[in-house]
């Protein structure tokens, strides 16, 4: 259904190099998205930029507010070593702070402080006002792109490797 319409069932979609071809135009679509998104500095002077993996720690913990670094790292799908310098990136911004949680104090628990919160919000509105202005506040189709973009989301999340792809060899 490559004429605009929206198919809700995949067997309508015939097989082939064109379907194969539009999902790549998608993920390509996707990335290019998001690297105009990031070049973008926003109105708000109070909005603080931060980087990918910052904002990947600061989405996750809207959904977990109390989380400990292991889970952080699996669910951004960070590894430790480099989740230690986003951690302290945050903190040195006053966007996050960490407790101590076991009896020892070894365990900790990474929390947003307000100012993480705020500054959330306000990038958030940003990105609203930017991404719906590039689409002529046209809604039409949102809700399907939506759905469409968090089953992706799911899908690439739960299929994620435990290690992060090897670069590619030297001469391929």
């Amino acid at each position: 259904m490559h004429d605009g319409a929206l198919s809700t069932d995949p067997s309508d979609e015939p097989e082939g190099p064109d379907r194969d071809q539009r999902w790549a135009d998608l993920a390509d679509l996707v990335l290019i998205i998001s690297r105009e998104i990031q070049f973008r500095r926003y109105t708000d002077e109070r909005a603080v930029h931060l980087s990918q993996s910052e904002g990947m720690v600061m989405r996750y913990l809207k959904s977990d507010p109390a989380a400990t670094p292991s889970r952080i790292a699996a669910a951004t799908g960070l590894q430790r070593t480099n989740l230690s310098t986003v951690l302290r990136g945050l903190e040195h911004k006053g966007f996050i702070e960490r407790h101590a949680h076991s009896g020892d104090g070894r365990g900790v628990t990474v929390h947003s402080t307000e100012r993480g919160r705020r500054n959330s919000i306000l990038v958030r509105q940003e990105w609203s006002a930017t991404v719906s202005a590039a689409a002529g506040q046209d809604t039409r189709h949102l809700d399907a792109a939506l759905t469409l973009l968090a089953a992706v989301e799911a899908g690439l999340t739960k299929d994620r490797p435990r290690t992060p792809a090897a670069p590619p060899a030297k001469g391929a």
